[in-house]
């Protein structure tokens, strides 16, 4: 593998965004207008946008795609008629089939507890008060001020990935091999292509990126294990925990690291680009967000429901079932699409608007029922110290007047790929 770098890191994140970014269309107006006329379409919506699938199975096995609020939560939230170990056979297939999100059952409910510990509130706020604030701060930001100016993605990309490396229990002294381990994670997303001639080399880069990052993970599971395991990072607590009255081996904790990897910053990375970009359109909400920081925790939760960076959800039916008096067999994939569900019409009172003051109400960016996101805890509180960190030291910022305006897009993994700003 190549020497770590950052232009690697930056490239590898660009053209993740490219792999997935699908047709340049008006997506909220597309989908306003499937809302209304075709909520159940008997197609593969996101195919037609040219975005590739995760599921990697036979493109002729009957795909249909939902846009209502209603609908995309009743398949969400069940997870018996609506399953995810198709997954494995796609995107999964990098990770030996040892996936979280492609797991069912009593298998997910298992492995998702021995998970859950380390992503909760109580040990999350642990770490933010011990490490999170002050690597954003001292290491990132505080660098940055004098400049007055910069492009905010830069800072973007690399702090989630410092954060929660460690939080997953990598050494915290060696952060140009960190960014290296974060691009061989992001190799593996670029892995599924809808170009039939770019699959095969990019199915062959993922699988060596794979490779890769099973050898160092591997390498830090065992320097865990012969110190004793006593932390509190992710490793850790895998080591000592047990599943289905057995302890974990080595191979089991480094395939489901492993597998955590791809997704444990980028959706971070996007989010934060966008609430950004949104509050940055917006100056006198960021003016009062910093007057009153209790409302960061809305802006958050509203970005996420405005501009979700997982714009769909893909399950498997499980039987035949119906949804609007639109049969679906047994065996088809059923697309959820998020960004839809979130401006659905008739669950949102002015869906169309960014408004942190609305009645709080489930949003589907970080997914819902079994399957959550199980970081979304760690994405929030790591946006959410970012915020309050320029806030505090980047007094006015604002979009540069010299620069591009950052633009929100993507058919997946949705977000800006620049954010320019100056400061006083």
């Amino acid at each position: 593998m190549s020497a770590p770098s950052q232009s690697n890191l930056e490239q590898v994140f660009a053209n993740v965004a490219s792999n997935y970014r699908g047709a340049d269309i008006d997506l909220h107006a597309v989908y306003r207008e499937m809302r209304e006329k075709s909520p159940v379409l008997p197609e593969n919506f996101m195919a037609r946008l040219g975005v590739p699938s995760i599921a990697g199975l036979d493109p002729d096995r009957p795909a249909f795609t939902l846009f209502k609020y209603n609908d995309v939560m009743a398949v969400m939230r069940d997870a018996t008629n609506f399953t995810s170990g198709f997954i494995a056979e796609g995107l999964g297939s990098f990770f030996d089939g040892l996936i979280l999100t492609a797991m069912d059952g009593e298998a997910h409910k298992n492995i998702r507890s021995l998970l859950q510990p380390v992503f909760m509130p109580e040990t999350v706020n642990r770490w933010k008060e011990t490490k999170i604030d002050r690597v954003i701060r001292e290491e990132y930001l505080q660098p940055m001020v004098a400049s007055k100016g910069a492009d905010i993605m830069e800072f973007a990309l690399y702090f989630p990935i410092r954060v929660i490396y460690s939080l997953i229990g990598f050494p915290e002294d060696r952060p140009e091999e960190i960014e290296q381990y974060a691009a061989w994670a992001l190799a593996i997303l670029a892995g599924p292509q809808v170009d039939p001639e770019k699959a095969a080399a990019a199915r062959g880069a993922a699988m060596e990126a794979a490779q890769a990052l099973y050898d160092v993970v591997k390498v830090v599971v065992a320097q865990r294990r012969s110190e004793g395991a006593t932390g509190d990072d992710l490793i850790s607590r895998l080591i000592r925990a047990e599943y289905e009255g057995r302890s974990l081996d080595d191979h089991e904790i480094t395939t489901f690291v492993r597998s955590l990897l791809p997704a444990a910053s980028e959706t971070t990375t996007r989010t934060f680009g966008t609430l950004m970009t949104l509050l940055l359109e917006r100056p006198e909400l960021l003016a009062r967000i910093r007057e009153d920081r209790s409302l960061v925790p809305k802006a958050i939760d509203e970005a996420v429901r405005y501009e979700p960076v997982a714009t769909f959800k893909v399950r498997q039916a499980a039987k035949d079932v119906e949804i609007r008096g639109v049969a679906i067999p047994q065996g088809a994939m059923v697309s959820c699409i998020v960004t839809s569900a979130n401006r659905d019409e008739d669950a949102f009172e002015n869906a169309d608007t960014f408004d942190i003051d609305r009645r709080a109400k489930p949003s589907f960016g970080f997914g819902f029922g079994p399957h959550m996101c199980i970081g979304q805890f760690v994405a929030k509180t790591e946006i959410n110290c970012a915020l309050n960190a320029i806030l505090d030291l980047m007094p006015n910022i604002r979009l540069d007047p010299d620069k591009p305006a950052p633009e929100i897009i993507g058919a997946q993994l949705r977000g800006p790929h620049h954010v320019h700003v100056i400061w006083d």
